[in-house]
């Protein structure tokens, strides 16, 4: 079967499964951690390489200042309490968005995370934190302005590699398959560059009744799908020979 190197998940729904439930969003919140987990154990069990998850956007901070510190807290308790496994099972965390103004203990926790795996080299667990699209562009460009201001480069020798380079998934490939849950059909400033090629594939489950079994069945479907990346099938397979 043609599995994918990266799979990417925007994580959707938590709010509408607890408020569905009769319960605060915040328990939906600490249910979706659950399926975090599941699905980095599906993904190590399916030869996934990259995982990325869609963590925090830099619009989450719009949100009701509670929930957006019951988010911060889940961060905390998922990384004291799953990192030492992750780091057990061979997994390599990289974090990904912007961390200027993130408090110091936030700050504190993600170095620690990808210190400490740093070295692994099984699966590669990206954590999509204060992450924007446009904002990962614009990042991006700026860095290469300042270049070109440094002479270090020169705008008529500047690629689309080049700004591939300057992205916070700089060392990272783009996503084959990009997942979302809840139904919705958008990718909300997700990877916007990176997804350019991308499968899509939208669940209609909501985020915390995701589990290893909706993980096949997405990698099922991409397995049917027939990526050309803009040629014809016969020219698309002949270039990934």
């Amino acid at each position: 079967m043609n599995k994918p190197q990266h799979v990417a998940i925007i994580m959707d729904g938590n709010g509408r499964w607890a408020e569905r439930r009769g319960q605060p969003r915040a328990i939906g919140h600490r249910k979706g951690v659950e399926a975090v987990r599941n699905a980095v154990k599906a993904a190590g069990e399916n030869g996934v390489k990259y995982l990325t998850l869609f963590a925090f956007s830099s619009e989450n901070w719009n949100r009701p200042q509670q929930e957006v510190s019951d988010l911060m807290g889940l961060l905390k308790f998922f990384v004291r309490r799953d990192l030492a496994e992750l780091h057990n099972e061979n997994v390599r965390v990289h974090v990904i968005g912007d961390r200027r103004g993130l408090s110091a203990d936030i700050l504190a926790l993600l170095t620690e995370a990808e210190d400490l795996t740093r070295e692994n080299t099984a699966l590669n667990l990206v954590i999509a934190f204060n992450y924007g699209g446009r904002d990962d562009v614009t990042r991006a460009t700026r860095t290469i302005a300042q270049k070109v201001a440094q002479g270090l480069v020169d705008p008529a020798r500047i690629t689309e590699q080049t700004i591939s380079d300057c992205l916070d998934t700089a060392d990272i490939p783009d996503p084959d398959l990009i997942i979302r849950t809840s139904g919705e059909m958008r990718i909300s400033n997700f990877l916007l560059w990176q997804s350019a090629y991308s499968e899509f594939i939208f669940l209609p489950c909501l985020w915390p009744d995701f589990d290893e079994e909706e993980f096949r069945k997405a990698l099922k479907e991409y397995a049917c799908r027939d990526r050309r990346f803009g040629a014809t099938t016969d020219r698309a397979a002949a270039a990934a020979t």
